[in-house]
């Protein structure tokens, strides 16, 4: 198997994340919270110099003081579309295959997970998507959801990973297996998407040990936990990047979910009040819960 596995001894600048908020951006660097200067969105996530950018706003900035991303963060998303790509972990191959045999379209999963050409879809318009602490939705006509905790991929106008945020693609697993043809019916309505705390900024890829971490919890106990790593990710992102970016343009950039290594057991869906917490080695945790579409 071809997996994820950039080099594991590269350094890796300090870590500095974007917030937005309602107020503007904010800057986190070495554990301090800035007020920037620039409150465009769209312009501070489509630049290809955020190294050198940032930290020269940094000296022009105010520190704030009882920041707390949880709370006081939106989604960190402006103008951007959010797509999507599938079959990237063999455990969501394996799932896939099972959920959909007894319509036929079991093979379909395995053909995709070998193919040179990755699957990838659209998710989400940006009023879609929730941040950290707000609510996603299960659908009113699915009976079978799960979360798929996802590496997020924040990509700039020009194609270039700058950056990383934790993705929450909530799916109907039923809706998908009954047809795969029914997979944006599925994958795409109103919350269906969670991005966020904030944006890891990083023009460097993420090391193979990497850990995605769910954890569902219910009536305050936890109903579900698993793991995985980027190393089980059979595709790299900038392979996925390139696909998406073939004959196709971004002019506010984009985000990519790269798919997920973590599925909750065949008897396991959500219910109304279940709290999602995804969790990304150096980017955070992004919290949601759910509700019922009405």
């Amino acid at each position: 198997m071809k997996a994820y596995l950039p080099p594991t001894t590269c350094h890796l600048p300090p870590a500095m994340k974007l917030y937005k908020t309602e107020s503007g951006a904010v800057l986190e660097d070495r554990g301090e919270f800035y007020q920037l200067p620039e409150n465009d969105w769209d312009v501070l996530l489509n630049r290809d110099d955020h190294d050198q950018v940032l930290i020269s706003m940094t000296r022009r900035s105010s520190r704030i003081r009882n920041f707390n991303p949880q709370v006081d963060a939106l989604a960190p998303i402006g103008r951007q579309e959010v797509w999507a790509a599938g079959v990237t972990y063999f455990r969501s191959r394996t799932a896939r295959m099972e959920e959909s045999q007894d319509a036929g379209g079991g093979s379909f999963y395995d053909r995709v997970y070998s193919a040179p050409r990755p699957e990838l879809f659209f998710k989400a318009t940006p009023n879609r998507v929730v941040g950290s602490g707000q609510k996603v939705r299960i659908r009113r006509d699915s009976k079978w959801n799960v979360p798929e905790p996802e590496l997020a991929l924040v990509v700039n106008s020009l194609g270039q990973i700058i950056g990383y945020t934790v993705g929450n693609d909530m799916s109907s697993r039923d809706i998908e297996g009954e047809n795969p043809l029914y997979l944006p019916q599925a994958k795409v309505y109103s919350q269906s998407c969670g991005l966020g705390p904030g944006v890891l900024i990083s023009d460097q890829p993420l090391d193979a040990s990497t850990k995605i971490e769910l954890e569902i919890r219910r009536d305050e106990a936890t109903a579900f936990r698993g793991e995985t790593d980027l190393s089980n990710l059979k595709r790299s992102p900038q392979e996925l990047v390139e696909y998406l970016f073939r004959d196709n343009e971004f002019p506010y950039g984009c985000f990519l979910l790269t798919g997920t290594g973590v599925v909750p057991p065949d008897e396991f869906t959500l219910a109304v009040g279940d709290e999602i917490r995804i969790t990304i080695d150096r980017i955070g945790t992004l919290v949601n819960y759910v509700m019922q579409a009405e």
